[in-house]
């Protein structure tokens, strides 16, 4: 019998909002993903460094999901000394899984688009299947004209229906439509500094956590 996928969902999650959450939920319903395991980042590679503490995030990332019973903290990228690169904690993930159970990498469209700027893009297909969450409506013949032609070429030859991920163990890629929620971390850590109030764009319980530890302070004036 096929294994039911497992998505992997990454971020600095600095911090996690309901964006985040909204992405995983429906993609797991969409993809039939047996679990999300939200994977913060410990030294990401592609940007700065998160503006908050590893501990403060995870606690972050634990009090979000800890209502669902299909979602999973996992910390491996935050313990290792080494750059967090995805392509490293893949093959992790195989060690902890085996070969054979189906992995759904789990990207936003923006994200999918720059993959050909991740460390050993290519061997991310031998590892897992990519699951591109994207706004209801998004215009994909336009979108795949502004994509490097090398990962149109992967799009192409990869895309499958989100059926087919549990059939094999990597290699495929699905597109699903998620709900537009135009929410950013940047956006609540700016509405923070400026000692205005992000309630309803992330857990109540992440905000009160936030609040406790005195994170992303107002700016002095």
């Amino acid at each position: 019998m096929a294994e039911a996928p497992i998505g992997i969902f990454g971020g600095t999650f600095d911090p996690i909002h309901f964006g985040h959450l909204r992405l995983a939920e429906e993609m797991a319903e969409q993809i039939n993903l047996a679990q999300i395991r939200f994977i913060p980042a410990g030294t990401p590679p592609h940007r700065s460094m998160p503006r908050t503490d590893a501990a403060h995030r995870l606690a972050m990332v634990e009090l979000a999901t800890a209502n669902n019973a299909r979602f999973v903290v996992d910390t491996r990228e935050m313990v290792s000394p080494s750059l967090s690169y995805t392509v490293d904690t893949l093959h992790s993930l195989r060690v902890s899984f085996g070969t054979t159970q189906p992995l759904c990498l789990l990207l936003g469209a923006d994200a999918f688009l720059g993959l050909t700027n991740w460390n050993r893009w290519r061997e991310l297909f031998d590892l897992s299947h990519i699951a591109i969450a994207h706004r209801p409506g998004y215009p994909q013949s336009t979108w795949k004209d502004n994509m490097p032609e090398a990962l149109r070429d992967e799009l192409e030859k990869r895309l499958a229906h989100p059926d087919d991920v549990k059939s094999c163990a990597a290699g495929l890629i699905v597109m699903r439509p998620i709900t537009a929620l135009d929410i950013s971390a940047t956006h609540i850590r700016d509405t923070l500094r400026g000692g205005r109030n992000p309630r309803y764009l992330l857990p109540d319980a992440v905000l009160d956590y936030i609040h406790t530890h005195q994170l992303y302070l107002p700016e002095a004036t």
